[in-house]
């Protein structure tokens, strides 16, 4: 394991046994769904945030999970755009939607891979599957809020 997946490790056991490990299942079903995805760290005040995209720019990101102290949510960067009859998207921003991960399997929900698809799909540049990913820490917060609930 390199530094960065060792640091990456360190941040997810920071947060409780259930939540960990719901963080590490939905980080390795994402990784074997985008080969290739560059993977942004950013242990950020709120939470933990791991972004998956095709270059080391934040504005290439397609999707993000995020681990908070209850939940794990999946992001979806440009969530407006999605076409989402089955309402599975929450949010209120002008770009970003995302959606509250109640097990790693709704991963696998029919609705979650078609919203995944077209964000793929809306990718630019795309993932490019036969590159080698890596994972990289983008930045770590000084002041973090704790990341067990209380």
């Amino acid at each position: 394991m390199d530094d960065a997946e060792t640091r990456l490790e360190g941040f997810i056991a920071r947060f409780s046994d259930p939540v960990a490990a719901q963080a590490r299942a939905a980080i390795a079903a994402m990784r074997a769904r985008l080969p290739g995805a560059v993977i942004l760290v950013y242990d950020n005040y709120n939470a933990l945030a791991v972004g998956f995209g095709a270059t080391e720019k934040q504005s290439g990101l397609v999707f993000s999970i995020a681990v908070y102290p209850r939940w794990v949510s999946l992001f979806f960067a440009r969530g407006v755009q999605l076409s989402d009859p089955e309402g599975l998207l929450k949010g209120e921003g002008s770009r970003v939607r995302h959606i509250v991960l109640e097990e790693t399997a709704t991963l696998d929900a029919p609705g979650v891979r078609a919203l995944m698809d077209q964000a793929l799909a809306l990718a630019d540049p795309p993932i490019d599957p036969d590159r080698a990913g890596r994972v990289i820490i983008q930045s770590v917060s000084a002041k973090q809020r704790p990341r067990r609930p209380a």
